[in-house]
């Protein structure tokens, strides 16, 4: 069964994983159900979309400009934004459906809003936290709103410096809202491999006392994993089932495979990072089998004094640790001892 989301506990169980549906429904609610089940059976732990609505995101100057971020309809004649933006987004009614459908085959649910309203729609459909999009972490008002919900907040900041990042966190705690998850995130489609500064996972988790996650828009999944080495306890991976669908993510979305390889490495990683703390894990027994005891290099007689060039070293290690070389050194042994034979405390 896939973890429940719990802000107390995402420190302590293993990586939240989200799969990002996003906008790769393409408007079908039967498609979108299908990538859920689908999503599902990975062991992912949460299904996300997004909100945006005709009016939500975009000026009229984008729609008479007509300009696309993405390559793919950039010099298509058939459709335009708008048309494609009315057509890749769901209603409130379509939302609530994901919502019920998500409830049934018991995975959580969760969205991006881009708009006050959406903000108190989610609210209403009791999400499990709200996603605030890197596009909206200089948006101050919008996310004091979103804060002031108390619910717990993932905070994306592709784009951002530390200063709008500082006072992104600011403006949430200032509305006494502390379930707060930081999101790092690069916001190219896909970056390449050297724009990622996946160490600054690590300046985010010292420079703010919340969980840091990552929003991963690369191909592939080692970046994910990479994140969850790092520290990342949250990980967010855009999810199709077919990436040569039409539509805006699909190409840079992972697939059931690639999702399902997320999930397992992830809490591999996780169980292998284990602690801080330097101790022995192997039993003594173990220990014994593989390291060497002080043995006799020659056959030596009784009444010997022992010399470094008479032992030598060789398993098993229940004998005379090497560490007692030194101390040995020039003793008289009590018996006689053949060749390979381990020394022992009493033979002085």
């Amino acid at each position: 069964m896939s973890l429940k989301f719990s802000y107390n506990n995402i420190y302590k169980n293993k990586p939240y994983i989200v799969a990002e549906i996003g906008s790769n429904h393409n408007g079908d609610i039967h498609l979108c159900k299908k990538i859920i089940d689908s999503a599902k059976k990975t062991g992912v732990n949460c299904i996300k979309l997004q909100t945006f609505t005709e009016h939500s995101i975009f000026s009229e100057k984008n729609y008479r400009d007509n300009y696309f971020i993405a390559d793919d309809y950039r010099k298509r004649k058939d459709t335009n934004l708008r048309q494609i933006v009315k057509k890749y987004s769901f209603n409130k009614n379509q939302i609530k459906e994901v919502k019920n459908y998500c409830n049934k085959i018991k995975i959580d649910f969760s969205a991006t809003p881009f708009s006050n309203k959406e903000v108190d729609f989610l609210k209403k459909l009791r999400v499990n936290f709200i996603k605030i999009a890197s596009m909206d972490l200089n948006n101050y008002q919008f996310i004091r709103y979103i804060a002031k919900k108390k619910l717990p907040i993932v905070l994306s900041v592709g784009m951002g410096n530390l200063s709008e990042i500082d006072e992104a966190i600011r403006v949430i705690e200032s509305e006494n809202n502390f379930q707060i998850i930081i999101l790092y995130c690069v916001s190219i489609y896909p970056p390449k491999n050297s724009d990622f500064n996946l160490k600054n996972i690590i300046t985010l988790k010292h420079n703010y006392n919340y969980p840091v996650g990552f929003s991963d828009h690369s191909i592939g999944t080692d970046l994910s994993l990479a994140a969850v080495a790092l520290g990342a306890c949250f990980i967010e991976k855009h999810f199709t089932i077919n990436k040569n669908l039409e539509g805006w993510d699909h190409k840079i979305s992972s697939d059931p495979n690639e999702l399902k390889n997320i999930v397992v490495g992830a809490k591999n990683i996780f169980e292998a990072l284990g602690g801080y703390r330097i101790q022995r894990v192997e039993s003594e027994e173990r220990i014994q089998a593989f390291r060497r005891s002080i043995v006799a290099n020659k056959k030596i007689k009784k009444g010997t004094i022992l010399k470094k060039n008479m032992l030598n070293f060789k398993r098993p290690g229940n004998g005379l640790s090497p560490t007692n070389i030194d101390r040995i050194i020039g003793k008289k042994i009590k018996r006689n001892i053949s060749y390979d034979e381990i020394i022992k405390e009493e033979d002085f």
